[in-house]
């Protein structure tokens, strides 16, 4: 997959199953990690968990959504790096419900917590990508979007904004060394989901279903994607949505 060695890495939403496994990997190749998360203390605990050290690690709690959280995340890596050579933007987590079962409050949420912030991150992100004239920006998209996922309409249209923002912003910045990519997991054994809540039973039995691999993907499978497109081994690889699905759909 490459070294990251000495590289500068952002990841969003790092305290969720995907996050923590994504700043394990990036870690583990030697870069210099800021993972933010809009829970106070919990990017600190993951810091703990990976055992990364104080020099190559900072951590920022942060809404993404809100106006300046973003430019602050941002801002804290050039700050403490003095650049930014990765975006991971791996914040999100849906709402999951019938669609005539949202309000206008969790309509909006799920938009702010899926889209707004990749949108957000990328805008405070670019300026600094492109003066260097390198960049790697890594979106979590969702495999749902593909497949129609029952209950899914407004996170899919969140997420599906998330792979539209990707094409576009991967050709514009194309000339300045920046790739834009989008990993799109299916189902995921986040801890979460291995904790089984009895509200969601019966959607991961139907959702399983679908998979022909007939499992979800571990975390580790879904950082390994992102790490790929985050290396410099993918340096022609653009404009992408790469799913990691078990085989939910084909081509």
């Amino acid at each position: 997959m490459g070294s990251f060695q000495d590289r500068v890495a952002v990841v969003t939403g790092a305290a969720g199953g995907i996050g923590a496994g994504i700043v394990r990997a990036l870690a583990a190749g030697g870069a210099h990690v800021v993972a933010t998360d809009r829970v106070d203390g919990l990017a600190d605990k993951v810091a703990r968990e990976v055992g990364a050290d104080g020099p190559r690690w900072a951590a920022v709690s942060a809404d993404l959504a809100a106006d300046d959280g973003a430019d602050r995340v941002i801002g804290a890596a050039i700050e403490r790096f003095g650049r930014l050579d990765i975006l991971v933007n791996n914040a999100g987590g849906g709402i999951i419900r019938p669609f005539l079962d949202h309000t206008l409050e969790t309509m909006r949420e799920t938009v702010d917590r899926n889209l707004w912030t990749s949108v957000l991150c990328c805008r405070a992100a670019l300026p600094h990508m492109r003066d260097a004239g390198y960049g790697r920006i890594v979106n979590v998209g969702a495999d749902s979007v593909r497949n129609g996922l029952f209950e899914h309409a407004m996170y899919n249209a969140a997420k599906g904004g998330v792979h539209g923002l990707t094409t576009g912003l991967a050709r514009e910045f194309a000339p300045f060394g920046i790739t834009v990519n989008t990993v799109a997991p299916t189902g995921t054994d986040t801890p979460t989901v291995l904790s089984r809540p009895p509200d969601a039973v019966e959607r991961y039995r139907k959702t399983v279903g679908l998979i022909p691999l007939g499992r979800f993907a571990t975390v580790e499978e879904v950082a390994s994607a992102v790490t790929y497109l985050a290396s410099g081994a993918a340096g022609f690889i653009t404009g992408q949505v790469v799913s990691v699905n078990g085989g939910t759909a084909m081509l």
